[in-house]
């Protein structure tokens, strides 16, 4: 009788990498939203190929500071189109960011360095210059036209956490009385 048991001292596999969308439980779900605050731009659709082009107009409920809904668990009452994702239809939406958790992990890819499941800090997001914070003006009476005019090339986001440097302590210099610089 053989059975596949982790040993004591494998460590045991984050959530997003054992389960599909579909068997995470609420919370789980939730948890993989990185706060980049994309899927509540403005997209256009080209009507011949079918390419999405990301303006940077936002969601009315878009809080463009923290990148969050800014009444989540009623956003649907606010704005009716707004879209929620499930497990099903995730893989249908052409206009979820290459980004997106849900996305990847729909797709079987891991989670990118940035994601706060795997840096452990939300702000990540920001500092790899994948989120729209600071970035975004409120939807307001926009038609195409004028959407067409707010069309972004929105920046790569960085390959590789940022290199941490060392601050060199200067060593404080005083002028003594007789004018000249001593150590301290």
């Amino acid at each position: 009788m053989t059975t596949a048991r982790r040993k004591k001292s494998e460590p045991e596999l984050p959530f997003w990498k054992t389960k599909s969308l579909a068997e995470m439980n609420p919370q789980e779900w939730e948890s993989l939203c990185d706060g980049c605050g994309k899927c509540c731009l403005i997209g256009l659709e080209d009507a011949d190929t079918g390419e999405i082009y990301l303006t940077d107009v936002a969601c009315k409920q878009l809080d463009n500071t923290t990148c969050r809904c800014k009444d989540y668990p009623n956003r649907k009452k606010i704005v009716p189109d707004c879209i929620r994702l499930t497990a099903k239809n995730v893989p249908r939406y052409k206009w979820i960011p290459k980004t997106c958790a849900y996305r990847l992990i729909s797709e079987g890819r891991d989670l990118f360095w940035w994601h706060h499941l795997v840096s452990g800090d939300r702000d990540t997001v920001h500092q790899a210059n994948v989120s729209v914070r600071g970035k975004t003006r409120p939807e307001g009476r926009l038609k195409v036209q004028g959407l067409m005019k707010r069309i972004t090339k929105w920046p790569a986001p960085l390959e590789a956490a940022p290199v941490k440097r060392k601050r060199v302590a200067k060593k404080a210099v005083s002028k003594t009385t007789s004018g000249k610089k001593a150590k301290t």
